[in-house]
């Protein structure tokens, strides 16, 4: 009987890790599918659809719809997932502090200025904290971007990085957790600082597509990486008769 309960007990606290799992790379990757995750975690498509049933119930992610580039064959196109704010806010968020002092410093300074001040000294420290990972990254505008992404991930934003079409000329970097999304999403130059800092230590023009502040699933940037090779043009001159 004893045997039985540790059983139940380990196959439980295994479920409960899988699940974790699942919600948090749906946080970095969604819109995802169940077969997506299930390849990543090397689990049957069935177990992965069982907990993310559970992860629907428990309101932590929810279906989302994607636009279809292409026409699919006979039978019902496959699901993608997003996290929601609850399922976003499960993430350890160790930048509480400093939304509870720009909160402070924005109440006791009231102004547009005072506030871009703050922006563009969050700015700053955003640059002094991941250049020197981006620069020993080398020079290869892909790896430092996954550097970027690596470091941000650690620091609890759920980056990662995704090709536009072939990857050859352009990325996007995606993060699904944003730990001043609240602040954000009243402030947006907070959103515009960490662009302008993301630009600096890529040293390279980034665009911001979407962000969790203002309703995006995902605050996503537009990383070019390359430029196609120009083709030399035929000479067009009349030959000589």
């Amino acid at each position: 009987m004893g045997e039985d309960s540790t059983t139940k007990t380990r196959d439980a606290a295994r479920d409960t890790g899988t699940r974790q799992m699942v919600r948090n790379l749906v946080i970095e990757n969604g819109p995802v599918t169940a077969g997506a995750i299930s390849r990543f975690l090397g689990l049957t498509t069935a177990a992965v659809r069982r907990h993310i049933t559970s992860l629907e119930e428990s309101g932590e992610i929810r279906e989302h719809e994607v636009a279809s580039l292409s026409k699919r064959g006979r039978g019902r196109p496959a699901r993608h997932y997003v996290a929601t704010d609850g399922g976003r806010e499960c993430l350890q968020d160790g930048y509480m502090e400093l939304a509870t002092k720009a909160l402070s410093y924005m109440s006791k300074a009231a102004g547009e200025e005072l506030i871009d001040g703050f922006a563009a000294s969050r700015s700053r420290e955003i640059e002094r904290r991941y250049t020197p990972v981006v620069r020993a990254a080398g020079t290869n505008p892909r790896l430092r971007a996954e550097a970027l992404a690596s470091a941000l991930t650690e620091d609890g934003y759920a980056a990662s990085i995704r090709p536009i079409g072939s990857g050859d000329f352009a990325i996007q970097l995606c993060q699904g957790h944003c730990p001043i999304e609240h602040v954000a999403a009243d402030f947006p130059q907070m959103c515009d600082a960490e662009l302008a800092a993301f630009s600096r230590i890529l040293d390279v023009h980034v665009q911001r597509l979407s962000t969790l502040a203002q309703g995006g699933h995902v605050c996503t940037t537009h990383i070019p990486i390359g430029m196609p090779a120009a083709r030399p043009r035929k000479n067009m001159a009349l030959r000589q008769t």
